[in-house]
This record gives C-alpha cells, structure tokens and sequence, in this order.
C-alpha cells in the first residue's frame, strides 16, 4: 500500500533525527561533564528521544516495515563538527548548549516537515506524532532559555 510506503519513509526519518538527537545529546553530556544540570537536562532529552525512536519503530514494525537504526547524513557531519568546534571553544558550557539549540532546531524542522503533507497518514499515528513535536518544542525552549541565559551571563 503506498500509504503504508509514505507513513513508513516519514516515520524512519523522524526515527533517523531522534537517534542523532540521542547521540548529539550524549556527546553534549561529555562536553558539559562540569555542569551537573546541564548533565541532567542532556541525560532527560536523550533519553526522550530514546522512548521517541521505540515508539517509531513498534509503529513502522506494525505497518510491516522494516525500521531504520541509522542516523541522518547531517547528523553526522553534524557531530564531526561540533567535535571540532568544542575542541575550540572557549566556554564548554555555552559550546554545548548552542550545540544542543542547533540540534534542538533541526529536531523541530523534521517534525514539521512530516507533518506538513501528513494528510495520508493515519490519525493515531498522526497525535504520536503531533505529540513528540509538542515536547520536543518544550524541550527546545528549555534550551534556547539556558543558552540565552549563559550567552547573557557571558557578556557581562
């Protein structure tokens, strides 16, 4: 069934953009090893993303596909990058969470592009996934909030 086809591609790549968040967030982890809550705050969204990509997976399984354990092309070359940019980086603390928004940002792209044309996919899987974008933005604020709040801290 091409519908089936459709939901199965949309839901592997928001697989593919949750696995680069959870390993984004675990190198995040590495960076800001000296702020405890930031350690907390990574260890939480990676862990959401963990539980976002499971639930992906029963569903694409249900739908009899195969689902992807890959991550994004860009996810990483991503990571290459910010591997050079921390080497660099006076601030590991502001370094991850620029980091971290950037990912943040490229999670809420994916999300609103599958639901963009999303009119062919069942409603069930249509509020999972209206659902992940909602707490992924409540994450992404989160962060965005720190990150102004360190850059803000920073130029005084």
């Amino acid at each position: 069934m091409k519908t089936d086809d459709q939901t199965i591609g949309t839901l592997n790549d928001l697989i593919r953009i949750n696995n680069d968040r959870m390993e984004g967030y675990e190198k995040a982890i590495k960076e800001a090893a000296g702020s405890p809550d930031l350690v907390t705050t990574f260890s939480e969204y990676s862990n959401q993303s963990r539980r976002y990509s499971s639930e992906l997976r029963r569903i694409v399984t249900s739908l009899g596909g195969e689902p992807s354990e890959s991550t994004t092309i860009s996810g990483k070359i991503y990571r290459i990058w910010m591997d050079m940019r921390s080497a660099i980086s006076s601030s590991e603390r502001s370094s991850a969470l620029d980091l971290s928004e950037y990912g943040e940002d490229a999670a809420q792209k994916a999300y609103r592009e599958a639901l963009k044309d999303a009119a062919y996919m069942p409603a069930d899987i249509l509020a999972t996934i209206t659902l992940q974008k909602t707490e992924l933005k409540q994450a992404h604020d989160t962060i965005k909030r720190l990150r102004d709040q360190q850059h803000a801290m920073e130029k005084r």
